[in-house]
């Protein structure tokens, strides 16, 4: 017998779906509930590797560690790698095979991949008591329904009741959720159980004569208003959720250890993929972690992340234009810190060999690191365990480019020369004694008088995060109604909201 399951649906794309998935399973499983998360199709440059070695994106994989499982290919069966304004690697299962523009996606390959998708979507509910699955944008993208993989379409094929969330913070909530269902079919809007408010500000008394007259208009009830918290996005899927020049996360932490913060500036190179292996650095009480797009903006830091990217030769061609290169060569030569990490890696190196990403051939890298990259067309995708500095590290994999390294100091599997640093491996940093011997090290090049605090543990800040997910569903939702949804399925008798969606 199949385990009960939900879709987690969205007015919008950053409506909240990801953290409203994740603190759905972090209650579920603090109940003794045994659940996975699920998305059929995700759009993201922000992946990870399971330990089985495939890729999935990193919203599902926090979303299992709420569910307090290992994450799999199940769970995340088609990810879309956007590679530029119109084309994406579509990787199947964890593995990628091969390039498609929107169009060609679209235009029939999306609909063939849905006998995988449900297959996957019932192996997991034969295993666990409930799946949350995630939706993509908007249910009511009409032009888009045809082939619709990840919202009605999974949910129809699978009879899974849907929830939509709406972020209140941007306004016109009430309009969206409207809208939403009447622009759904007949049998579609049969699966709208209701609505859940996300990021409400104030007192919600006000806001109740407004979800009375929504039910009396759709004849469909709100489940929760959730109120905004700072701090609170797991890892992002479709692109930076911070602007350029703000802090990498609203939380607050603690002061500094030492005398001195430590300033990190962050490339914000095109396409960049795992972003997150900074947070982290700022994770960190003391680190203030930002993006930047200017060369002056690289003045004031004490170490400079190049992080990895999609297209790793526009990269460099992005650096170039902005002024960005010379000013990396300038600190590598001064011996300020820098790292490099995957594509940032090897834009720091001699020269690139790309007949596969880019397809420009041979290409000149920035020359301060002793390596040279090809690109290989078959796809690296590990989890390595190591040690640097003396300290154990683990990461992951995720690169077309194969290094050859030819001097240096061993870093990882990339090198060091002086203070410029390069690896492949993502999620290092999330290694505690590993950050904080790193973090010794830039600020003693970097003359601060910078302490890493010793108790600093980044999965147990991930824990904590998590758990506040649990507890905002826990004290903001009707908690016993959201399981009798998971369990039995979308109310009988909903009403149908004119005009439906267009013949």
């Amino acid at each position: 017998m199949s385990g009960g399951g939900l879709l987690v649906a969205g007015t919008t794309s950053d409506a909240g779906k990801s953290v409203v998935t994740a603190g759905i399973c972090r209650w579920l499983v603090r109940q003794g509930v045994k659940v996975a998360p699920f998305k059929a199709q995700n759009m993201s440059l922000n992946s990870f590797v399971t330990r089985e070695g495939a890729e999935i994106g990193r919203a599902q994989a926090m979303q299992a560690q709420a569910c307090r499982i290992e994450p799999t290919a199940l769970m995340n069966p088609v990810l879309l790698k956007p590679g530029g304004e119109q084309s994406s690697q579509v990787v199947l299962l964890g593995r990628p095979v091969g390039e498609l523009s929107a169009r060609g996606y679209h235009g029939g390959r999306q609909q063939r991949l849905l006998g995988t998708v449900l297959d996957c979507l019932e192996q997991l509910r034969g295993t666990y008591d409930a799946v949350i699955c995630e939706g993509a944008g908007s249910p009511a993208e009409i032009n888009l329904r045809r082939t619709d993989i990840v919202n009605m379409g999974i949910a129809r094929n699978a009879g899974l009741p849907v929830l939509v969330v709406g972020d209140i913070d941007r306004g016109g909530v009430f309009a969206s959720f409207f809208g939403t269902v009447a622009l759904l079919s007949p049998e579609d809007q049969a699966l709208v159980a209701g609505f859940l408010v996300n990021k409400f500000r104030g007192d919600v008394s006000l806001l109740e004569p407004g979800l009375e007259m929504l039910r009396g208009l759709t004849g469909r009830r709100t489940y929760g208003v959730l109120p905004f918290r700072h701090g609170l996005g797991i890892d992002e899927e479709d692109g930076m959720a911070v602007s350029l020049r703000g802090a990498v996360r609203e939380s607050v932490v603690a002061p500094p250890a030492g005398e001195d913060v430590l300033r990190v500036a962050v490339c914000a190179v095109p396409l960049m993929s795992n972003f997150t292996d900074v947070d982290a650095l700022a994770a960190e009480p003391g680190v203030v972690v930002r993006f930047v797009d200017r060369p002056e903006e690289l003045a004031d830091a004490d170490l400079v992340v190049v992080p990895g990217t999609r297209g790793t030769v526009r990269a460099l061609d992005w650096l170039r234009e902005r002024g960005l290169a010379d000013a990396l060569r300038r600190r590598a030569a001064e011996g300020r810190p820098v790292l490099g990490i995957c594509g940032g890696f090897q834009v720091l190196g001699e020269h690139i060999e790309d007949d596969v990403e880019s397809r420009r051939g041979r290409v000149d890298g920035l020359g301060v690191l002793p390596a040279r990259v090809r690109f290989a067309r078959e796809k690296t995708l590990a989890r390595p365990v190591g040690e640097a500095l003396g300290e154990p590290v683990e990461g992951y994999e995720i690169h077309h480019g194969v290094a050859d390294v030819l001097g240096g100091e061993p870093f990882l599997d990339g090198c060091r020369v002086g203070q410029t640093w390069g690896t492949h491996w993502h999620g290092s940093l999330e290694s505690d004694g590993f950050r904080r011997a790193f973090l010794r090290e830039v600020a003693a090049a970097a003359g601060r008088r910078f302490v890493p605090a010793p108790g600093t543990s980044f999965a147990a800040l991930r824990e904590e995060q998590l758990d506040r997910l649990g507890d905002l569903i826990e004290q903001h939702a009707d908690t016993d109604a959201l399981w009798r949804l998971i369990e039995s399925g979308a109310p009988q008798g909903l009403p149908f909201i004119p005009p439906g969606a267009p013949a």
